[in-house]
């Protein structure tokens, strides 16, 4: 399309998980044309293709948002780094590549906050929508026909086959699929990882449409404002980077931000949609007034331990990297064809039968430290429901300045709690008979740290992000001053405005956040088109007599 013509029916800005997904479903509509703008360059870098590659990408600049969350007393006064995907497919070609769409009563309780169409019954189609499950499975809960492969992991290790057993005989049962009928439980994750490769969302989604007529890619483009004529959004201004020329894209229906969690607040405030003090600090004029614009920011907190093991255990160096790669050459299991994260657990973290409130998370690999690097066991959990919130604001008018992040993590004392049992839980598995031919000390937090007081230190000390930041446009009902899109996704008191990335999520799912957003975009583009949404599916979950506890204060 020339310049002269810089006019479509949509214009998508980030073509992360949800842009991808919208982009393909309202391309395949032959009567519409779409312009996709993507900060980031394209997606050609080995390392967002070969799934080892995550522990390089996401530290590329040219790949991923160099972010920072503020430092907070609540975790040691740190700056958590918290990268996001810049390319196509977004934080998918940066990511650990776990699918995890959460428990059926995350939706349920997204409903009972008025949010009509949102309940458990009526995401289930969608989620099966995206997904081409390889593998055994249950099709009331599962996809088989769509573009996303979703695989087990297909590299067992005797180090994570004894923790499975240890976490069961400990009272977790085994799931051959936490994303079917039951979400408690303990096994390998299940991925988006197909025949050794990492399968993004721009090449689930983008690559099939990247050539149709009606669809435009425009990378390295960053918005920099929507425009509006009064309250109607009529497009987006971009540029190349900073210094370079303004140029705009006109949108004739609607205007669609897919920028996640932290680029869509930013854009909107830079935009003047937001708390009209805080666009007074940036000196932007108040287009609309919307206070719930960058607030409510959720995310997971990680706590990892380090714990030294012998005997068989993995190496990523020398020979061993070789023979490695030559097996994932012939497309055999390989430690190159994995995501980083090997095992998963949904556990209570007082009782490990009862209703799960974290999620464990285990992987092996090797640690430095400053006298000798030796193998590991990485076992790690984070808070499912967290109660700690914060927000997002644009730092500048300077569009290319980073926002500030401020995901206020273990603020609240009952956030505290749990990272203090869960801290005990994870030393009652490792002390599991099952692990003790591999295990040889616990390196973090170590020995020293026994008291609540210096678990809750080691806790503020050492943990990270699980980089799931969502709900800085949190879905509601108008009456309620903090919500900013409906639950058709419209941004509230705009028209032809709409955001469809994990931003809009009332709370964060007891899960990884990537496929949720899948579901998200799915919804979206339904929505968008007009068409009636898909039929509910009405299943029965084996675990909908365990409502999690947030849910009950809901």
């Amino acid at each position: 399309m020339s310049a002269e013509t810089e006019v479509f029916d949509y214009v998508i800005v980030g073509a992360g998980a949800a842009g991808c997904v919208v982009a393909n479903r309202l391309a395949t509509t032959e009567a519409c044309t779409v312009c996709l703008l993507e900060a980031g360059p394209p997606d050609y870098s080995v390392f967002l293709r070969v799934p080892a590659g995550v522990y390089k990408a996401a530290s590329i600049p040219k790949y991923a948002w160099q972010y920072e969350t503020e430092p907070n007393p609540a975790t040691a006064n740190r700056a958590i780094p918290i990268p996001q995907g810049k390319t196509l497919g977004g934080s998918t070609a940066i990511n650990g590549m776990n699918y995890n769409r959460g428990h059926y009563d995350d939706f349920d309780g997204w409903a009972r906050r008025g949010n009509r169409g949102w309940g458990y019954a009526d995401v289930l189609p969608y989620f099966k929508k995206t997904e081409r499950r390889i593998g055994t499975c249950d099709t009331t809960y599962r996809g088989v026909e769509g573009a996303l492969p979703i695989t087990d992991c297909d590299w067992k290790h005797p180090l994570c086959d004894s923790f499975i057993e240890a976490a069961h005989n400990l009272g977790l049962p085994h799931n051959s699929d936490y994303n079917g009928a039951r979400q408690a439980g303990v096994g390998y994750y299940q991925r988006y990882i197909e025949n050794g490769w990492r399968v993004s969302a721009a090449r689930a989604f983008l690559r099939p449409v990247a050539k149709k007529g009606n669809l435009e890619i425009r990378t390295s483009a960053q918005a920099t404002a929507v425009l509006f004529e009064g309250k109607r959004a009529v497009g987006v201004r971009y540029a190349q980077g900073p210094g370079h020329p303004a140029r705009e894209v006109k949108a004739r229906r609607e205007v669609i931000i897919t920028a996640g969690a932290a680029n869509t607040p930013k854009l909107l405030q830079l935009s003047g949609v937001g708390s009209p003090a805080l666009l007074a600090d940036l000196g932007v004029p108040v287009l609309h007034e919307l206070p719930g614009v960058g607030q409510n920011l959720q995310d997971h907190y990680m706590i990892h331990f380090i714990v030294r093991v012998k005997g068989k255990t993995v190496s990523g160096r020398g020979l061993n990297m070789l023979r490695e790669g030559t097996k994932w050459i012939f497309g055999r299991p390989s430690i190159l064809a994995l995501s980083p994260s090997l095992v998963y657990g949904f556990a209570n973290s007082r009782d490990l039968s009862s209703t799960p409130d974290v999620q464990i998370d285990v992987a092996i690999g090797n640690y430095s430290n400053l006298r000798e690097r030796f193998p590991v066991l990485k076992p790690g959990f984070y808070q499912l429901r967290p109660h700690s919130t914060g927000f997002v604001r644009a730092s500048s008018p300077d569009p290319f300045r980073a926002p500030i992040i401020q995901p206020n993590f273990l603020v609240d004392e009952r956030d505290q709690r749990v990272a203090v049992d869960g801290i005990r839980m994870m030393r009652r598995l490792l002390a599991a008979p099952e692990l003790q031919p591999y295990c040889c000390g616990e390196e973090l937090p170590g020995p020293s740290v026994t008291d609540d007081a210096e678990c809750l230190g080691f806790a503020r000390e050492a943990g990270l992000t699980s980089y799931h930041p969502c709900g800085t446009c949190q879905m509601g009902p108008q009456d309620n001053p903090a919500s900013v899109v409906d639950d058709q996704l419209r941004v509230h008191g705009l028209e032809n405005l709409r955001i469809a990335d994990a931003s809009i999520m009332p709370t964060v799912p007891s899960a990884n956040t990537s496929a949720a957003v899948f579901m998200i975009a799915e919804k979206a583009a339904d929505m968008i088109l007009g068409r009636h949404p898909l039929p509910a599916t009405h299943s029965d979950p084996s675990d909908r007599a365990e409502r999690p506890q947030r849910a009950l204060m809901a």
